[in-house]
C-alpha cells in the first residue's frame, strides 16, 4: 500500500508539472505574437511635406508673353557717345541738302569794280557757280596779290570781322566777299603793281587766278594791311 501511495503522488506531481509547462508555452506564443516586430535597415528623420509649395527664385533671362522667363544672353556693353565713323575736311560750315560745298573746280572767279570811300579801296571779290549742281559757300575767301612770275607781293590779306553765313549757289549764281586797303596815296605806304590776285574758295586748296588791273596795292608801311569780308550773296555790285 505504501508503494501505491508514493507512486499516486509522483504522477500527480508529473502531471502538475505538464500542466505548468503547458501554460508557460501558451503563455510565450502570445507575447510573441503581439510583441514589436524588428524590420532589417536603417532609419532615417520624419520630414514633413509643406503645404504650399515655396516660390521658386527669379532667373536670368527676359520675360516673355504667356509668364514663361528665357535665358538670354547680356547685351554687349557700349560706351555711350561711342563713335561710329571719321569726317574729313575742315569745313567752317555744315553740310547742306543742297549738294556740298562748291569746288573750286566749279567757281569762276572775277573782281568787280572799285567802290571808294573815306580814303579806303573796296572791290568786291566775286565766285560765280559755273557747274550744272547747286553748292555752297561759306566763310572768307582767301587771297594773295602775286606778280608776273607767281612771286607774292605784300602779305596775305587779314580777316575782318564778320559773321559767316552758307550762300547757296544754283548754276550761275554767285557770292561776293569784300577786298579793302588803305589808299596808298594817302597813307604813304609803299606800294606794288600786282599782276593778278590768286582765290581760294572757302575750304578749298585749289587757287583761281584773276588778272589784276587796279592798279598799285599797299604792301609795306603805313597801314598796309588789306582786308577780307565774308561771303554775301550776289556780285556786290
Amino acid at each position: 500500500m505504501a508503494y501505491s501511495s508514493r507512486s499516486s503522488r509522483c504522477a500527480a506531481l508529473l502531471a502538475g508539472g505538464v500542466a505548468v509547462l503547458g501554460l508557460l508555452t501558451a503563455c510565450g506564443n502570445d507575447d510573441a505574437h503581439s510583441g514589436p516586430q524588428k524590420v532589417s535597415g536603417t532609419a532615417g528623420p520624419a520630414t514633413e511635406t509643406a503645404k504650399d509649395p515655396a516660390p521658386s527664385s527669379p532667373s536670368a533671362g527676359a520675360a516673355t508673353p504667356g509668364g514663361s522667363k528665357s535665358a538670354s544672353a547680356p547685351a554687349p556693353a557700349t560706351s555711350p557717345g561711342a563713335a561710329t565713323g571719321t569726317g574729313t575736311g575742315t569745313g567752317t560750315g555744315p553740310k547742306t541738302s543742297a549738294g556740298g560745298r562748291c569746288h573750286t573746280s566749279e567757281l569762276r572767279a572775277s573782281v568787280g569794280r572799285n567802290n571808294p570811300g573815306a580814303g579806303q579801296e573796296n572791290f568786291p571779290v566775286v565766285l560765280t557757280n559755273k557747274s550744272a549742281r547747286t553748292c555752297t559757300l561759306h566763310g572768307y575767301p582767301g587771297a594773295a596779290f602775286v606778280n608776273a612770275s607767281g612771286g607774292q607781293v605784300g602779305p596775305d590779306p587779314k580777316r575782318s570781322s564778320g559773321s559767316p553765313v552758307t550762300v547757296t549757289l544754283k548754276p550761275g549764281q554767285s557770292a561776293w566777299a569784300g577786298l579793302t586797303f588803305s589808299n596808298p596815296e594817302v597813307s604813304g605806304a609803299n606800294t606794288a603793281a600786282p599782276a593778278a590776285l590768286l582765290v581760294t574758295p572757302p575750304d578749298e586748296r585749289d587757287q583761281l587766278r584773276v588778272a589784276w588791273t587796279a592798279g598799285p596795292v599797299p604792301v609795306s608801311g603805313n597801314s598796309s594791311s588789306a582786308f577780307l569780308s565774308v561771303f554775301s550773296p550776289g556780285t556786290g555790285a
